[in-house]
């Protein structure tokens, strides 16, 4: 974890005056398993449930979802089992690695079980970028704030490339960034509880993150 103007240290957790900082970069997990510390889950139990381990990207290790099960309404979820909070700023790197129906990469919050939760995903396949609920195991993508169904936003998302997500929710408001560019916010009250945070894909995306990093208050 890189080294901050913290007071502690605990855990891996950066405590500071009112914000805690937890990064997942797996230098410390086994190639080809799971990484410690994480949660699994299947929305709506359609398709396979998705291989999540930890691989070699050239000389880093990173996080892959390795299975590319075609089922299109088929979404593997990987959360921090260790960090729970409704108020975050959480964002992560990720590479799209190939998929013909998709090729996405989700950064998941307030995820109460795995088919409950906000999720804001990339594509490189329809280079967009959309913030969704899932309630009930169903996804409902939702309105831009100021603009309506929009469906998101168009972003340029290149496959085989490394990227990054963001969002920052605080109460009913959740920002979207994508690679450092501020794209939108949505408002939405479904879930205001806290939840954990993670990664997500869908279909046949094959997909690689790392440093996923949470900042709660």
């Amino acid at each position: 974890m890189r080294k901050t103007t913290a007071v502690l240290f605990v855990v891996g957790v950066t405590v500071m005056a009112d914000a805690a900082t937890r990064t997942a970069d797996f230098t410390q997990d086994t190639v080809d398993r799971p990484p410690t510390g994480f949660a699994f889950g299947h929305t709506a139990g359609v398709g396979r449930p998705g291989r999540w381990v930890v691989h070699m990207d050239g000389t880093n290790k990173v996080l892959a979802q390795l299975d590319a099960d075609r089922t299109g309404a088929r979404f593997p979820v990987a959360v921090l089992a260790d960090v729970r909070a409704a108020d975050v700023d959480v964002s992560v790197r990720f590479r799209p690695i190939s998929g013909r129906g998709d090729q996405a990469a989700g950064l998941v919050w307030r995820y109460q079980d795995q088919d409950n939760y906000y999720v804001v995903r990339a594509n490189a396949n329809e280079n967009n970028v959309v913030l969704y609920k899932v309630q009930n195991g169903k996804r409902t993508d939702l309105p831009v704030k100021g603009e309506g169904r929009t469906y998101g936003k168009p972003s340029k998302v290149p496959s085989g490339q490394w990227g990054t997500l963001r969002v920052v929710a605080q109460g009913p408001l959740f920002e979207v960034y994508h690679d450092g560019r501020r794209l939108y916010a949505v408002e939405d009250t479904t879930f205001a509880q806290a939840g954990t945070v993670g990664v997500w894909t869908k279909a046949d995306s094959v997909t690689y993150f790392d440093d996923l990093t949470v900042v709660t208050r």
